[in-house]
């Protein structure tokens, strides 16, 4: 027996452990469990040599809780450890053994599956127990060794009658985490962590139903047998080449990340490059709504099978951060907890690889079937928006397949909307108009006002193209977008269209005037134009600069502007009987009812009319008629 002090640079290194090695201390089973892991799978690389002789038997860590003895195991039955060893590699703190059997072996070790890599994992142990031993018995024939620490420097060295090859760590739990002695608690954490664990791992035994054999008299019974419960899948979707699976493997796993989502995804993108890093990962376009802050954080990231966060901001780019699926990767450079990035320029280039695999998969699927891409547009159209908005890379991607659906059900890229607009959408300074609405039945007397013109008009309606519309009228040339209830409707010419107003220029002088002592109190812009005979006798609109600004602040743009107010034109239709009407009645009182009535008419099409004002509306509505 020996005895003697651990290796530490630092005074009083265990408290330091317990309260500050990690952010969570439940992360102590997951780096447990890797470094079984790692144990199993140098073993396994050693054979694979020739190394080690011989049938290696059943490789699999087990977890058991021993709640009388407030003791929790994790037990493996990999490479083991000498009395030397133990020494060498718990004993100093900090000491990778991983790194060492990695340099050892490098030439055939890089892509054996080797976890650690701080030397750390072991001692997060500590922050939940008192006591800690460490049972274990090299691959070779020397003898086992028996390590014991009280959460102390002071540590005891012996041997041990273990017979088996492998290690068994022993967890003392303090008793302010005594509810990682719970079932429960211990197989949400499994799950969480360890889930797709390239090594089975046991967690206590399960019933089976035995199936009845052929021939098997009516009334039989089937055979229960006990057998290990193996609480993880060592050979998750992403592990395998993309040759080998299915369409019913990647949706059977994508039920198998995600049990209670019950929408099946809309389809897979599989990520699988081993040069110039290593990456591998299926992600899953999902039915997404126009929400886009309550669908992130659904990616899991994974670090040779151990998952390490569901926050992968700066590894996905953002706007894939609305997708759902896993990203595994031993090239990603993390901190000692496994939990934050570390600065390094692989992430930048693993960054933009998977924003070039997505839109390389989307520009395949509109190629491959365009009619089902344009059924799938409204479930996917602001994952596509956003990453046109956030990366010029992407953006430049995306004129391939991103789609501007009309009001009328058709779809067009970029390319086909200017080609079919370019002769008749174009304003006084021959600027391609792109007219939109944000609302089918809100702005439907707008629309068809537009129609009705022979324009086209798109439905834009992502809580983000207000920005996206910015950024496009900045690249492109000659094009700009107005909303379809915006003042820019009547800037538009057509070639061969000439509208005459019915009121003489004279007669709108001594009209608007009346006009805007009316309406003074909205705060109108009042404006006379010779609009279509069919319109109504009054318009509201509003500056299309403005709006878009108020829009863009909305959601997080806008600048410096402050809480802008509402803005609206007041477009009085000098084609329009009405509008003659008020110009001829005499009476001061009834021409003024007029007015408020068309105003009233105007600010219900734009669902602006509301409350008391409704109600007036509504018995104006009545005297008028009788």
């Amino acid at each position: 027996m020996s005895t003697g002090k651990i290796n530490v640079a630092v005074e009083n290194i265990f408290p330091l452990i317990k309260k500050f090695l990690y952010s969570d201390h439940e992360i102590f089973l997951r780096e447990l469990i890797s470094n079984a892991t790692d144990a199993t799978t140098k073993l396994m690389h050693l054979s694979s040599l020739g190394e080690i002789k011989g049938d290696l038997g059943n490789l699999q860590i087990e977890v058991k809780i021993d709640k009388k003895g407030k003791k929790l195991h994790i037990i493996d039955s990999g490479i083991g450890m000498t009395h030397e060893e133990v020494q060498k590699y718990i004993n100093e703190v900090a000491f990778s053994g991983a790194e060492e059997f990695l340099e050892k072996y490098k030439d055939s070790a890089k892509d054996s599956g080797i976890i650690g890599h701080f030397g750390l994992g072991f001692y997060s142990a500590f922050m939940v127990a008192k006591k800690v031993e460490i049972i274990t018995k090299s691959h070779s024939n020397k003898p086992a060794a028996h390590w014991t620490c009280d959460g102390s420097p002071e540590y005891t060295l012996e041997k041990s009658d273990k017979q088996s090859r492998g290690t068994e760590i022993i967890l003392h739990i303090d008793k302010d985490s005594k509810e990682f002695l719970e079932d429960a608690r211990v197989g949400e954490l499994l799950q969480k962590y360890n889930k797709f664990m390239p090594i089975p791992i046991k967690f206590g035994t399960k019933e089976e139903t035995l199936p009845l054999p052929d021939g098997a008299e009516k009334d039989a019974k089937p055979d229960k047998i006990t057998v290990d419960n193996i609480v993880n899948n060592p050979d998750p979707a992403w592990t395998k080449k993309p040759s080998e699976l299915k369409e019913e493997d990647y949706k059977s796993f994508y039920r198998e990340l995600y049990p209670m989502q019950f929408e099946e995804p809309l389809f897979n993108i599989h990520l699988n490059v081993d040069y110039p890093f290593n990456l591998t990962g299926i992600l899953y376009f999902p039915k997404i709504n126009n929400d886009i802050n309550i669908q992130k954080d659904r990616i899991q990231l994974y670090q040779n099978q151990v998952f390490v966060t569901d926050n992968v901001e700066g590894i996905v780019p953002e706007f894939l951060t609305l997708l759902r699926g896993v990203i595994d990767s031993p090239d990603i450079p993390l901190n000692v907890s496994r939990s934050y990035l570390q600065a390094d320029g692989a992430v930048k280039k693993i960054s933009n690889y998977i924003t070039r695999k997505v839109a390389d998969k989307l520009n395949s699927l509109f190629k491959k079937d365009r009619k089902g891409f344009e059924e799938k547009w409204n479930d996917i159209k602001v994952v596509i928006e956003y990453g046109m908005l956030s990366e010029d890379k992407f953006y430049d991607k995306a004129d391939n397949f991103a789609l501007y659906p009309t009001t009328d059900g058709e779809y067009f890229t970029f390319d086909e909307l200017k080609e079919n607009i370019k002769d008749q959408q174009t304003d006084k300074d021959d600027k391609l108009v792109i007219l939109y609405a944000s609302e089918v039945d809100s702005q439907h007397s707008y629309i068809k006002q537009a129609k009705d013109k022979g324009y086209k008009v798109l439905l834009l309606d992502s809580p983000i193209i207000g920005h996206l519309i910015q950024k496009m009228e900045g690249s492109k040339d000659k094009i700009s977008f107005a909303r379809v209830d915006g003042d820019t409707l009547e800037n538009l010419i057509k070639k061969d269209e000439t509208v005459i107003s019915k009121i003489s220029d004279k007669e709108k002088e001594k009209l608007k005037p009346i006009i805007e002592d009316v309406v003074k109190e909205g705060g109108y812009t009042v404006q006379l134009e010779p609009l279509d005979s069919k319109s109504l006798p009054f318009v509201l609109t509003q500056p299309e600069f403005m709006r878009r600004m108020k829009e863009m602040q909305q959601t997080g743009g806008g600048g410096m502007m402050g809480n802008m107010p509402d803005m609206y034109n007041l477009v009085v239709n000098t084609n329009h009987e009405l509008v003659s009407q008020i110009l001829n009645t005499k009476t001061k009182k009834k021409k003024e009812s007029l007015i408020q009535q068309a105003l009233d008419l105007a600010k219900l099409s734009q669902n602006l009319l509301k409350g008391e004002a409704l109600t007036q509306f509504i018995q104006r509505s009545v005297d008028l008629i009788k």
